[in-house]
């Protein structure tokens, strides 16, 4: 197949086309260089400049405070579900939750296995289909941390302000909106990410952390998991993915070029409308969040039935526009159209979607 297919995938997601083919033009050669980013050591002055550019970068989008740490790390997500309570979490303390759906249960889990935690709030009762009201939240005053997932990609939830935790350190799992809209970094202790959503392909983890935290971390931890070693050596304890760090700052370089954070939220935004408006004016189609928790990352929508689900997946794969299966836990349809995504792959669904349903409803 030599044309590339609209991608609805929830990740690895789809890449900004100027990065992939400036990604080519370099891949034998950097320029100057004589070697591919995925030759050179990452302890060379080249890849130091790389490397420094990506913080910069994510400094700037981000508006990052010059007291937050800024780490390239590995094992994803899943392994901040780990690392996050094995360097925060006391034993003679516990953690605060807040559940919004598969993500933020899988982190709960890990959780339990370091210390003690507590459900602060769980949307799980209504099939997680919206963020908590506020007078839902029951925090412990006295909580080594609060940890919330920002916008959960299986359900399409997500977070529009952040809830109020008073002095508590704040703890986000942003892996599905990050660079997708302005953060105010200040209000959380921290903040990872994996990359391959927003910001790049997979194998790199983004850690933005506030300084003060360290000084929470017990002796003892594990050398690579501990938070200390790894702002110690400039993200370059061990080999980094430098491939990834590499693709990293080309797609802060596009984001930039594109007009920031705001600009991507606003075309975002414009983006997701376009497919929620085609299921709020259908009987066949049925929105899975309530409308006031609404991805703009992540639509999630169910039909009258399964088997018209195949059957739209199967003949939407057909028409080039791949990945829509809603996650195997839930089903139903879900489409991914993070900040690479184009207009033009959300127009041709809808206009699927009419069609589809012309000829099935």
């Amino acid at each position: 197949m030599s044309e590339r297919v609209f991608n609805f995938s929830a990740g690895p997601a789809v890449l900004p086309e100027p990065v992939l083919e400036q990604a080519q033009r370099e891949m034998l050669s950097l320029p100057g260089v004589g070697m591919s980013v995925m030759e050179i050591s990452h302890r060379s002055k080249t890849f130091d400049a790389i490397i420094n550019s990506a913080e910069a970068g994510l400094r700037e989008l981000l508006n990052v405070p010059a007291n937050y740490h800024i780490l390239f790390l590995q094992g994803g997500a899943s392994l901040q579900f780990s690392m996050v309570p094995m360097n925060f979490l006391p034993p003679d303390a516990s953690a605060d939750y807040i559940l919004t759906g598969s993500w933020g249960k899988k982190a709960l889990k890990e959780a339990a296995i370091i210390g003690a935690v507590n459900v602060a709030a769980t949307m799980a009762d209504g099939g997680f289909t919206r963020i908590p009201a506020r007078d839902e939240i029951k925090l412990n005053p006295h909580a080594a941390f609060v940890h919330l997932t920002t916008n959960e990609t299986i359900e399409g939830v997500e977070w529009k302000s952040e809830p109020e935790v008073g002095d508590l350190p704040l703890v986000a799992d942003a892996s599905s909106d990050i660079l997708s809209h302005p953060i105010p970094v200040d209000k959380y202790a921290l903040i990872y990410a994996g990359a391959q959503k927003n910001m790049g392909p997979s194998g790199v983890t983004l850690v933005i952390i506030r300084e003060d935290m360290l000084a929470r971390i017990p002796d003892g931890a594990p050398t690579m998991l501990d938070y200390r070693t790894h702002v110690k050596g400039k993200s370059l304890y061990n080999t980094p993915n430098t491939w990834g760090i590499y693709i990293l700052d080309l797609v802060c370089k596009w984001v930039k070029e594109k007009g920031g954070l705001e600009a991507m939220h606003r075309e975002n935004e414009a983006k997701a409308g376009l497919i929620y408006d085609a299921i709020d004016s259908s009987s066949f189609y049925r929105g899975h969040a309530d409308g006031d928790s609404r991805s703009i990352m992540n639509v999630t929508f169910r039909l009258p039935s399964e088997e018209l689900e195949k059957k739209f997946c199967a003949e939407a794969t057909e028409k080039g526009l791949d990945g829509l299966k809603g996650h195997r836990s839930v089903g139903g349809i879900r489409a991914s159209i993070y900040n690479a995504f184009p207009l033009s792959g959300c127009k041709a669904l809808v206009a699927f979607m009419k069609d589809f349903e012309r000829a099935n409803g």
